[in-house]
């Protein structure tokens, strides 16, 4: 006899200019894995010239089949990418855990050349009905996410961002190498 148990499992989607093995990404996939839930952090094409398109595209193949056992992490661009990939899927979906870092879906003001990228930001109407545990994180001094940004996209999700004081961007050069409150949203 079989049990029928599914295994947890965790992806972690960097944002612009930057690489799986930067800031505190791979501190948290070392945490995950050691919880059992393996994890992944796909490279996506291009991260300083990032194209929707494919950057879509390379989430999308890494995110796989979603159910109540997936969790996905997302960062700055990368928070954009997953919730238009979250818009486009078909038919019933479920996500157990989404935690948005600095996410937004409007146009930065600091990072014009993102612009184009950006575009319309995403309709995530009706994204929650979706997912069973969502987190949206910011800092109180972010340099290229305007705070309210990140309050708008959490309002328009039905929550209320949780604030991660002195975090800037939570770059590894705002000194964020690892990130337990992201960890505990997971884990928790």
């Amino acid at each position: 006899m079989t049990t029928g148990t599914t295994r947890r499992r965790a992806s972690i989607i960097h944002g612009y200019g930057a690489s799986p093995e930067d800031h505190w990404f791979g501190w948290l996939a070392e945490q995950l894995d050691a919880d059992g839930i393996p994890t992944t952090i796909p490279a996506l094409p291009d991260p300083q010239d990032p194209d929707p398109a494919q950057w879509a595209e390379a989430v999308r193949a890494d995110l796989g089949a979603l159910d109540e056992n997936s969790t996905v992490v997302a960062h700055s661009l990368g928070c954009l990418t997953v919730l238009r990939c979250l818009r486009s899927l078909p038919g019933p979906w479920h996500l157990g855990t989404l935690v948005l870092v600095s996410g937004f879906v409007d146009p930065l003001p600091a990072l014009p050349e993102l612009n184009s990228h950006i575009g319309d930001g995403c309709d995530v109407e009706g994204l929650t009905n979706h997912i069973g545990r969502l987190t949206i994180m910011r800092s109180d001094a972010d340099p290229y996410v305007p705070p309210g940004h990140t309050d708008r996209l959490a309002g328009l999700l039905g929550i209320s961002a949780e604030v991660v004081p002195g975090a800037g961007h939570f770059l590894a050069s705002d000194g964020v190498t690892s990130l337990h409150e992201v960890l505990e949203a997971i884990v928790s």
